[in-house]
């Protein structure tokens, strides 16, 4: 029996390279994103395109339903669609704090709520989980997309505890630096948010730091997290965490080393903002 993955945020950078390697691997694969029109290479590979918004409830019931009803099951969920919200808490909109954990949280648990039937009527299935090293550290002016990391990674351990008993995985994947569209986005966000005004000088410092030439050419390749997930799915007993990446494991080894205020440092040396204060 062919075995079903639905990967979400599949029209560019790791969730692009996870359809493509599950597909490699034997799934019939359903990639959910809402721009289909960035996924028509995909479905020309014979990946299956769904269009979803993960802060849409129809939209998310609309393709569950599609895949049991053309597939009959679904053994695979990777809830990789995200976006870095980044500013100053004092001038972060709460519609825009709403809206991250709306993508990066309520979507991710809700389409979880929608798989979870099948998976246990076949006592059997794995939940991905793309949370990041950001979800074991912080960084300056990354408050509200921090929160829904830590919030994703303390779900995903109630919920292994909870599905075990069905025969159910949960894998969370904690990527570092990922040469993916996210970090243009997220400065592109910080610089539009706080990059005037009190915390200017901290914002700009921080934006350069996130898509600046030496940042970029540290990072790892998409499909390095493509791999791991492969791995994950495809391991009799895989792992509940998987920290990759560049900087992934070394800054959560050094998150549990060193004291809150040590650690405060290094990230304003890591950003670049101990120059600018």
């Amino acid at each position: 029996m062919v075995k079903v993955a639905l990967v979400t945020g599949a029209s560019s950078g790791i969730g692009e390279a996870t359809v493509l390697k599950l597909q490699a691997l034997g799934y019939t694969v359903y990639g959910a994103a809402r721009r289909v029109d960035r996924m028509q290479h995909l479905a020309q590979s014979g990946i299956r395109v769904l269009e979803m918004d993960v802060t849409d409830d129809a939209s998310m019931q609309a393709g569950i339903d599609a895949i049991i009803g053309e597939a009959g099951r679904i053994d695979v969920l990777v809830n990789n669609a995200g976006y870095g919200s980044y500013g100053a808490i004092e001038d972060v909109p709460m519609e825009e704090g709403r809206a991250q954990f709306d993508v990066n949280v309520f979507g991710a648990v809700r389409l979880i709520q929608l798989a979870l039937p099948h998976m246990r009527a076949q006592r059997s299935g794995t939940i991905v989980n793309i949370t990041s090293m950001g979800g074991k550290i912080h960084t300056p002016l990354g408050a509200w997309y921090h929160g829904t990391k830590f919030a994703l990674e303390a779900m995903s351990d109630c919920l292994r505890m909870e599905v075990q008993p069905f025969g159910i995985d949960v894998v969370v994947i904690e990527p570092g630096g990922i040469r993916t569209e996210w970090a243009g986005i997220a400065a592109d966000k910080l610089r539009a948010t706080s990059g005037h005004g009190p915390y200017a000088p901290q914002a700009n410092a921080m934006a350069v730091s996130m898509v600046g030439e030496a940042s970029v050419k540290r990072q790892s390749p998409p499909q390095l997290i493509a791999d791991t997930i492969g791995k994950a799915v495809t391991a009799r007993k895989p792992k509940t965490r998987y920290a990759v990446g560049f900087g992934a494991k070394p800054m959560i080894f050094l998150r549990g080393l060193l004291s809150d205020r040590a650690f405060d440092g290094l990230m304003r040396q890591a950003t670049g903002i101990s120059k600018v204060l």
